[in-house]
C-alpha cells in the first residue's frame, strides 16, 4: 500500500469521522449520537456474525461438494472487515461496514477484487513462463521433477 493510501487511512478518515460526530452531535445532541453510534456497533456485531456464519456454512457446503470455494472465502475476508470497521466508532465505517454486509454491494467489491488480484498476482508453473501457464493445458503444466498430481480446477 502506497504512503497515500495510508495517510489517507489513517489521517483524513479520523478527521473526517470526528467533524461528523461533532456536527452530528450539535445538530442533534451528544447523547443521541453517541447512543446511534453504540447501536450500530452492536447492530453491526450482530449482522457480521449471522452473515459470517452463513458464509462460514456456504464455505462448507462448497467444499463438500468438491467445488472451488473461493467466492465463500471472499465473502467471509469481506464479512470479517465490515465487523472490524463496524465496530470502529465512526459514521463513515459504519456505513461501509454495513455496505459490505449487503450481499449485493459485497459482490460487487469482490469483483473489483478479483480483478485487481487479477492484474496484480502472477502465476508460473515451473519451466514456464506466466504468458503461457494462461493458456496452457493442464498435461503441459507438469512440474519440471518431482510427483505429478494431475487435477482440474
Amino acid at each position: 500500500m502506497s504512503f497515500k493510501k495510508l495517510l489517507f487511512l489513517f489521517i483524513v478518515v479520523p478527521l473526517l469521522e470526528l467533524a461528523l460526530f461533532m456536527a452530528l452531535a450539535d445538530t442533534i445532541s451528544l447523547p443521541v449520537t453517541l447512543a446511534i453510534i453504540i447501536i450500530t456497533g452492536a447492530l453491526g456485531a450482530y449482522l457480521a456474525k449471522k452473515q459470517g456464519s452463513l458464509a462460514l456454512r456456504n464455505f462448507k457446503q462448497a467444499l463438500g461438494s468438491g467445488q472451488l470455494p473461493h467466492v465463500e472465502a471472499t465473502d467471509g475476508i469481506l464479512i470479517l472487515v465490515a465487523g472490524a470497521v463496524l465496530l470502529t466508532p465512526g459514521f463513515l465505517t459504519d456505513a461501509v461496514g454495513f455496505a459490505l454486509l449487503v450481499p449485493q454491494a459485497r459482490a460487487l467489491v469482490r469483483g473489483r477484487l478479483v480483478t485487481y488480484m487479477k492484474q496484480h498476482i502472477h502465476t508460473s508453473v515451473s519451466g514456464m513462463p506466466s504468458s503461457a501457464v494462461e493458456q496452457a493445458t493442464p498435461r503441459e503444466m507438469k512440474p519440471a521433477r518431482g510427483r505429478v498430481v494431475s487435477e482440474e480446477v
